[in-house]
């Protein structure tokens, strides 16, 4: 592919449910869960492959349980977003 959207739940400092586009110089600096390798890492890998890598974060309510009603919306709304080709309206994680 020419771009891959890597989706998951990223600890920002943000309220539940709130998403943004985390450039990779920030992936370091918060908890990502990624489930077993270091999202960088995988990244730097699948670079050599794919031109445009994005990361769109969605602060989770929490890492257990069920996923809280604001996260469920924030992914339907991400779903939307994505078949719209509108990844401009996401702010950028600063």
């Amino acid at each position: 592919p020419d771009k891959l959207i890597i989706i998951d739940a990223t600890k920002m400092g943000l309220n539940p449910g709130e998403m943004r586009i985390v450039p990779k110089e920030k992936i370091g600096s918060m908890h990502v869960s990624t489930h077993g390798i270091p999202l960088s890492v995988l990244m730097t890998y699948l670079e050599t492959y794919i031109k445009e890598i994005i990361l769109v974060g969605i602060e989770p309510g929490g890492f257990s349980g069920k996923i809280s009603s604001s996260v469920k919306k924030s992914g339907d709304r991400l779903v939307e977003i994505i078949k719209n080709k509108k990844l401009d309206e996401i702010e950028i994680l600063q």
